[in-house]
């Protein structure tokens, strides 16, 4: 398998792009595929030993396949629970895509990874600075995208958007994955599942139904990761 890289977006905040990825991330390692996850920004950062940590982040590198340094996985940690932005700025830092995609790419290379998750923050269009946003680090890391949609009333309009601006950035929807974050699925899960189905381009990925307690490998059981990458 040739080396592949991926940006994880989500139709919304809160969706579990995380938990998602991890399942990913998860299922690449049950085939035997070394697989990275990357968080290059984070905000609602909690300080530990003296230093700035993202939740997201440590469960990325907790189901890596290699425990890389923090600061490798999330260079860029924010303190403040607020859009990214708006944390930098608070933070006196300026957030460059250009930078970030740089960064993901050496790591790739460095790692000699076979699959690297690189999630981002928020839904496609979260802003990083004044004049650029999550879109625009995407696509100067120029992979294809993971949609991570959660299925809850509304989703599709959001999906659908989501992937209407994913097309129209010059970028290719790879995958998506339904995601049931309650405990009880929504009303006619099936059926909405099968309209995104017959709407969107990328490769079904799977759904994850509810799971207590959240555990990435069980998850992982419910994804057909194969079916998104290209193997030579």
């Amino acid at each position: 398998m040739s080396a592949q890289s991926f940006f994880v977006t989500g139709t919304d905040t809160g969706v579990g792009k995380t938990f998602a990825s991890c399942a990913l991330l998860r299922a690449a390692r049950n085939q035997g595929i070394v697989a990275l996850g990357l968080k290059p920004v984070a905000s609602g950062c909690q300080w530990v030993d003296g230093q700035l940590r993202s939740d997201d982040a440590l469960l990325l590198r907790r189901h890596s396949s290699r425990q890389l340094d923090y600061d490798v996985i999330n260079p860029v940690a924010l303190a403040a629970p607020i859009a990214p932005h708006l944390a930098a700025d608070d933070s006196g830092l300026s957030l460059n895509a250009s930078e970030l995609a740089t960064h993901c790419h050496r790591v790739q290379v460095e790692q000699d990874a076979k699959l690297v998750l690189i999630e981002g923050v928020g839904g496609w269009r979260v802003p990083l600075s004044e004049h650029t946003g999550m879109s625009d680090l995407a696509s100067a890391l120029g992979t294809p995208v993971i949609l991570v949609v959660a299925m809850r009333l509304g989703c599709l309009s959001h999906a659908l958007l989501s992937a209407e601006a994913i097309a129209n950035d010059g970028l290719e929807l790879a995958g998506w994955i339904a995601n049931n974050p309650k405990s009880e699925p929504m009303p006619r899960l099936a059926d909405n599942i099968n309209a995104l189905r017959q709407r969107l381009t990328g490769c079904y990925l799977g759904a994850i139904p509810p799971l207590s307690p959240p555990d990435p490998e069980a998850a992982a059981a419910h994804l057909s990761l194969m079916t998104m990458l290209k193997l030579s």
